[in-house]
């Protein structure tokens, strides 16, 4: 079968090659043409649009790029019509792949959405465009099930990928080794993750970054992404002493006593590496008005650990709360308070218990490539 599949982020392409992997068991033929990034690429995917061009984090930051949305948008429908796929898989990533699945079902294209967007949040009336464009819904965060259910349309709940993911990796590498590699010493490590786009390290890491000269008993080392210039990094850093690394950040989190993470995918991969962690989030103004005004009144929480567990875990720091004062307060917190880091990992373990077995993205690819699942 011939697999068109879009991913417009880091962690979308993670997901999509562990999905990818898991096809490839299914269906020894598979075909993949994908928008997506190195590791999509990796598994086999002739790579269209590398998600580097395609992240645009908050309102005014699509609205200011919408020229280029739009022409991204075309040229992909015209290459779906090249290409003429068996099916489109669609990875979170909304804005763009709600205005695909329309265009797919109005070709007869049979459309699956992997990750459901997150429209209990945020835009609920879009459920009617997914109830009328996508033929399989494939959620990974258990409470999307029920919430589909309430408006009559099955949504196939397969477990969470990342379990996959963490599991795979869990047995790699020390912590000797993980230092004499990145001539790191003996103090304890915290990870530092700013996140993938552009905008999030413009905006969050200077202020993550100030905290480093505070806590000298501790060594910071923090996740670089491989297509950002290293030199976007250090116009933030300036000369604070911080290690980076880059394609490793599971080495990083294994062996990291605390975690300051930007919101998103990377908050529940630190939870699942059992590392207590601060959560950091910041946009423009615009941006954080607009979704002050949509977001669901129901969602009290802005990290996906809460959201999961729905209470409050681990600390939010959202926009104005984003500073020094409040950055130092939590991260003391935990480091130094036992009570508070038992607590954290205790709740990571419900977590952990709730996200289900291993075995995702076998489970998502057995219903995609069975054909008569629509």
């Amino acid at each position: 079968m011939k697999y068109y599949i879009i991913a417009g982020e880091a962690s979308g392409d993670l997901l999509g090659s562990y999905l990818m992997k898991a096809i490839k068991k299914q269906d020894t033929q598979a075909d993949f043409r994908c928008w997506g990034g190195d590791l999509m690429e990796q598994q086999g995917g002739d790579i269209i649009k590398h998600y580097k061009d395609l992240a645009f984090m908050g309102f005014w930051e699509v609205a200011t790029n919408l020229r280029t949305i739009l022409n991204n948008i075309a040229v992909c429908k015209v290459d779906i019509l090249l290409y003429e796929p068996d099916v489109l898989i669609l990875i979170d990533y909304p804005g763009f792949n709600l205005r695909i699945a329309a265009f797919a079902k109005i070709q007869n294209i049979r459309v699956v959405y992997y990750v459901s967007p997150q429209i209990w949040a945020w835009k609920k009336n879009r459920v009617h465009k997914i109830i009328r464009d996508v033929d399989t819904m494939i959620t990974i965060l258990p409470f999307e099930k029920d919430f589909y259910a309430k408006y009559n349309y099955e949504a196939h709940y397969v477990g969470h990928p990342l379990l996959d993911v963490i599991n795979n990796e869990r047995t790699k590498g020390d912590l000797r080794a993980f230092q004499v590699n990145y001539n790191l010493d003996d103090r304890p490590i915290i990870a530092v993750l700013p996140g993938s786009r552009r905008q999030e390290l413009k905006k969050i890491l200077p202020i993550m970054v100030k905290i480093i000269e505070l806590f000298p008993e501790y060594q910071f080392v923090m996740s670089k992404v491989k297509w950002l210039p290293l030199s976007l990094y250090q116009s933030q850093i300036k000369n604070k002493k911080i290690t980076l690394i880059e394609g490793d950040t599971y080495s990083m989190l294994q062996h990291a006593k605390a975690a300051i993470v930007t919101s998103g995918t990377a908050t529940l991969e630190t939870a699942l590496w059992n590392v207590p962690q601060v959560v950091c989030y910041r946009s423009s103004f615009i941006s954080s008005l607009i979704a002050w005004i949509i977001v669901s009144k129901d969602v009290k929480y802005f990290s996906l650990v809460n959201l999961i567990l729905n209470k409050p875990v681990v600390s939010e720091l959202i926009q104005y709360e984003c500073n020094l004062k409040r950055l130092k307060k939590e991260f003391e917190k935990i480091i130094h308070d036992n009570t508070i880091i038992e607590s954290i990992k205790n709740e990571y373990q419900h977590l952990y218990h709730i996200l289900g077995d291993a075995g995702a993205s076998d489970n998502a690819a057995k219903l995609i490539v069975k054909n008569d699942i629509r």
